[in-house]
């Protein structure tokens, strides 16, 4: 078993830093993390049918999946050592899982020499983050949980949960 490091700490130092990717070839890599959103039964009694959730600040579910496109952007600005990336696909999906609940999936790719899995986990969070703010109105018994890495692949392994 080989040994495991903090990449984002220099060796000699125990310094913060971006890890160096200049030296890899870039491939196709994907990430998918999902959020789990309990909004309680009577929130998701609005949504049977498939109808949208309206309210003031416009439509909840297209909203938060505007507002989680644009956190997986920004990600880079979000987190202090992740690399901007020039993204090629944000798929956010959020779908009833329960009587009382939401899942949402993000999934995130592109052709080069760093991963997605920040940006997926960042847009799966800010969708979540954008379904409480939208729905607190109603009820602020509302949970955000279970935000996890579903899938990676690309770069010096793959996982899957």
């Amino acid at each position: 078993m080989h040994k495991k490091d903090f990449t984002h700490l220099d060796e000699k130092t125990g310094q913060p830093r971006m890890v160096d990717v200049g030296h890899k070839d870039p491939s196709k890599r994907t990430a998918t993390a999902s959020c789990e959103v309990v909004l309680g039964e009577d929130i998701m009694a609005n949504l049977l049918g498939g109808k949208e959730l309206e309210t003031k600040k416009g439509p909840v579910f297209q909203t938060a999946i505007i507002a989680g496109t644009m956190g997986v952007k920004k990600t880079s600005e979000l987190i202090p050592l992740c690399h901007p990336l020039l993204l090629e696909k944000i798929d956010i999906k959020v779908e009833p899982s329960s009587k009382d609940r939401v899942i949402i999936t993000c999934t995130v790719s592109l052709s080069g020499k760093t991963g997605v899995e920040m940006e997926a986990l960042t847009g799966a969070t800010v969708t979540a983050l954008t379904i409480y703010d939208m729905c607190k109105g109603f009820s602020h018994d509302i949970t955000i949980k279970e935000t996890k890495l579903l899938k990676k692949t690309g770069g010096k392994s793959d996982f899957e949960r």
